[in-house]
């Protein structure tokens, strides 16, 4: 019987799987500039070690210009390929993280100013010390964070409605108020609100001259509404620092409940026209489904969920927002 002689080939190296990485991330956020911030590496790197793929492949993956980067038709083909490469690299790297007793590892978040310093700040230490192997990083500011082109694993965020995304998961932990607050002298000035026809006139602050004009939409009892429109006596885009005008009688305005529990309680603020604010926002987390796998980061969305739900719960019965380790 013919024996069958395996036929002899010529074995190619392997190509650099962190090069795969890197043109995964430049095309995937649409640049050098958006992949070096995610990935903490040198855009003139990136761009030299995208190039030097390119001329091991002996084609062109990307289609630059001036204006946009795009991919050509290999560099469609050869994404794919990449996208699963990582994909099965972070689904091992993990595999092995969730069978560690103690997670380990960074998480990167974004969060509001007011939140931050109000609900998250107070309470993100006892998460600390509970897990002393994870390393925390977040970002305070006061704009919208994209967790993938911003390379943060959760972006916290109050609003009115959760966004519809379908690159995102969201995860919603309590709800917030805005609520009309002045200084006692600033309404005993006036005859007694009966109702918010009754606020025109009312001394004012607002964080700018656009959101007095355009009006802020108040609900009332029984579902009704109205459109109340200050003029306002002083502009600030700062809460904090609007904070210290009403304190001081300068004016009534707009405060996250979340902002002002403590003075309300004291008598130091007192509501304008109870029982009439605007649509409550919600405050809730936007993260790449694949994070929420990361034992770290899972962890400090249950977290959050627990203990911004125990504020919420204190703001609505009107009870002390003191933070208990639990």
């Amino acid at each position: 019987m013919a024996t069958l002689c395996p036929a002899t080939r010529t074995i190619e190296p392997m190509q650099d799987l962190n090069d795969m990485l890197f043109f995964a991330e430049v095309a995937e956020r649409g640049g050098f500039t958006a992949a070096s911030k995610a990935l903490n590496v040198p855009k003139s790197r990136l761009s030299r070690r995208v190039a030097e793929l390119e001329a091991a492949l002996g084609v062109q993956l990307l289609q630059r210009s001036t204006r946009r980067l795009s991919l050509t038709p290999a560099g469609e083909i050869y994404l794919r390929h990449c996208v699963a490469v990582r994909d099965t690299a972070e689904a091992g790297a993990e595999a092995v993280a969730q069978v560690q007793k103690e997670p380990r590892g960074t998480v990167r978040l974004s969060c509001p100013v007011t939140l931050a310093q109000s609900s998250v700040g107070p309470i993100l230490p006892i998460f600390m010390k509970r897990h002393p192997g994870v390393t925390v990083e977040m970002r305070v500011l006061n704009r919208p964070v994209d967790p993938v082109e911003e390379g943060v694993d959760m972006a916290l965020r109050v609003r009115a409605e959760i966004e519809n995304s379908a690159t995102l998961a969201a995860r919603s932990f309590s709800r917030s108020r805005l609520l009309l607050v002045a200084a006692p002298e600033v309404l005993a000035r006036r005859q007694p609100l009966q109702g918010p026809e009754n606020l025109a006139g009312l001394d004012a602050v607002a964080m700018s001259a656009a959101d007095a004009r355009t009006g802020t939409l108040l609900v009332g009892p029984e579902g009704r509404s109205f459109v109340y429109t200050p003029f306002p006596r002083y502009l600030a885009d700062d809460l904090l620092t609007l904070r210290f005008a009403i304190l001081q009688g300068v004016g009534a305005g707009f405060m996250p409940d979340y902002m002002c529990q403590d003075d309300l309680r004291a008598g130091r603020l007192v509501e304008a026209l109870p029982g009439w604010h605007p649509p409550s926002g919600i405050v809730h987390a936007m993260y790449p489904p694949r994070r929420a796998l990361v034992p770290a980061v899972r962890l400090l969305l249950d977290f959050f969920a627990e203990h911004l739900e125990r504020c919420d719960e204190a703001l609505n019965s009107g009870s002390n927002l003191a933070v208990v380790p639990a």
